[in-house]
């Protein structure tokens, strides 16, 4: 099967990839990094290493990691492939094997139909490192080097897919995650992870059909499950339809479970339809399980489909009330925006603030800035990054000295399209409308892409 040339918007630009891995010290600082700031800030995104087969989506590319290491006031950056099965079976072949989501799956190919990427979003727990993609098996990856050790399966104890954005409780340092199957049951399944990385259980949920479930949020007591109508069903392909759609006259449905719970204790609460990304944050208030999210009406992220105007996402709470079953939805924002964020010392615990990446009025996924919300306040501020520069997910950094919720400091990459020219930029949280307190200037074009952490330097010396 050869590749194809046709003009793709992720394959240009600032999403086209990078396939020089690279690595660069005493990076040029303009302004000055914060003396508390010690460790490395490391962002996952799709990079394919050969042209792609066929008809390209953005979810295809190989999975490369962009990380930058702050230490004793220095910055230095590096950028490294996560050398899946699939990437080194291509590496191998000088060529493009698998096709993408768009494509009709391949048949014959030694890693199966469909290449785990590695390429979606990273986390650190029980001093492992893995690089997560939501259809398969994650990989772990050494720190400060950035070399990927290989798949991990927990012992062989992993027997289902594991999500891209798994919840470690702040408290007991459990890491709580689901497995989803768009096309075999069991549809769901949902586990957890010791404080010290062994997996002790997995349980399989009950839903009716295979969905996209790319996110979920955990409490202190609960997690809650998103049932939502982006589904996938056979019949349709039979009838020479694209197996998934979403199905906006069905309800979305909310599963909540005890922490430890399986399938027969799920509480499951109804709301029209809708579709969610990414969560925020849950916490539980009384007899009421909160939810914070970022919604849209609809979306048509797989299929080929134009759906715009209601793929806007905004931000929106849930609260579910445990004892009468009843729910209320409502809207908190009418500004577009996704890749939401916290300080993570505080996940399934009641938050003050948030931030969420306020999206570009273009035609692709961009980020022109992040709003900082204020939940008890209901205000939002902005950090513009500035004319013809776009960023990503900022992730939050805790000061070290300061338990505020809010002491910090946001960081993210971002490209200024017009000087053509990448940089790590750091925000103090608390003073989110100034200039940057520093921005570290990269020697090479950082694409857009996905989610990322902060490791701290006491995690991994």
């Amino acid at each position: 099967m050869t590749s194809t040339v046709a003009t793709n918007p992720y394959l240009e630009g600032n999403f086209a990839p990078v396939r020089d891995e690279i690595t660069a010290d005493n990076l040029k600082v303009i302004g000055e990094l914060p003396a508390g700031l010690s460790g490395m800030f490391l962002r996952n995104g799709p990079n394919p290493q050969f042209p792609p087969i066929g008809q390209y989506h953005w979810f295809d590319g190989d999975g490369m990691i962009h990380a930058v290491r702050i230490l004793d006031g220095k910055a230095s950056y590096r950028n490294r492939y996560v050398r899946t099965q699939g990437y080194k079976i291509e590496h191998e072949a000088g060529t493009a094997l698998w096709s993408g989501i768009f494509e009709p799956p391949q048949e014959n190919l030694p890693g199966g139909p469909s290449k785990n990427t590695g390429n979606t979003a990273l986390v650190w727990h029980a001093g492992k490192f893995l690089a997560l993609w939501e259809g398969g098996e994650p990989h772990a990856l050494t720190l400060p080097e950035v070399n990927t050790v290989g798949a991990d399966d927990f012992e062989g104890k992993l027997t289902s897919p594991f999500t891209a954005h798994p919840k470690v409780d702040p408290e007991t340092g459990e890491m709580r995650f689901i497995g989803y199957s768009m096309s075999a049951p069991p549809y769901l399944q949902y586990g957890w992870v010791t404080p010290d990385g062994k997996l002790q259980q997995i349980n399989p949920i009950e839903i009716p059909v295979g969905v996209m479930m790319h996110d979920f949020a955990i409490t202190k007591n609960y997690t809650i499950f998103m049932d939502l109508p982006l589904t996938f069903r056979m019949e349709r392909i039979q009838r020479g339809e694209h197996p998934i759609m979403f199905e906006k006259e069905t309800p979305s449905r909310f599963g909540i479970v005890p922490r430890h719970g399986d399938s027969s204790q799920v509480k499951w609460f109804e709301c029209p339809s809708c579709f969610i990304f990414h969560t925020l944050n849950a916490y539980e208030q009384g007899s009421e399980v909160v939810l914070i999210a970022c919604r849209m009406e609809s979306t048509s992220v797989l299929a080929m489909t134009d759906n715009e105007a209601s793929d806007i996402p905004l931000l929106y709470r849930w609260r579910f009330n445990m004892e009468t079953g009843e729910v209320k939805q409502e809207q908190m924002d009418d500004t577009p925006g996704e890749f939401p964020t916290i300080n993570n010392h505080f996940t399934g615990q009641q938050t003050r603030y948030g931030y969420i990446g306020k999206t570009a009025q273009t035609e692709l996924p961009k980020f022109e800035g992040i709003n900082k919300y204020d939940f008890d306040k209901n205000s939002c501020q902005v950090h513009h990054f500035g004319e013809g520069r776009f960023g990503g997910e900022a992730v939050f950094v805790p000061r070290p000295d300061d338990s505020a919720e809010d002491a910090g400091w946001l960081v993210t990459f971002v490209h200024d399209e017009n000087e053509q020219q990448s940089e790590l930029v750091i925000v103090d949280a608390q003073n989110i409308t100034s200039e940057p307190v520093a921005r570290v200037i990269i020697p090479q074009r950082v694409p857009y892409g996905f989610h990322g952490t902060w490791v701290p330097q006491s995690q991994f010396q």
